[in-house]
């Protein structure tokens, strides 16, 4: 089953029309670090864990991190931190 793409929204559109990068709208940040690292802004939780997967809420995108050894380092209402060996990182 193929997906459709989901549509912009209002925060989306403000930010481009505004120029803005979109963290200052709220919407997530994701920064990579080596293979070893990933951290977060502007997260709505952790949806599911495991050493394997990690998936989190970015509001209307979720973000799947996979990879060996993972674990949730640091997290509080604005930002988390992910160890391990990161093989993919996924927006869905």
């Amino acid at each position: 089953m193929e997906r459709k793409p989901k549509k912009e929204g209002l925060l989306e559109k403000t930010a481009q029309a505004l120029d803005l990068p979109g963290e200052v709208v709220g919407l997530p940040r994701v920064e990579i670090v080596g293979r070893q690292e990933l951290r977060m802004e502007n997260h709505r939780g952790i949806l599911a864990y495991g050493p394997e997967e990690i998936l989190i809420s970015g509001g209307k995108l979720i973000i799947k991190v996979r990879g060996t050894g993972l674990e949730l380092k640091a997290m509080n209402a604005g930002e988390l931190l992910i160890t391990g060996t990161l093989l993919s990182v996924e927006l869905t």
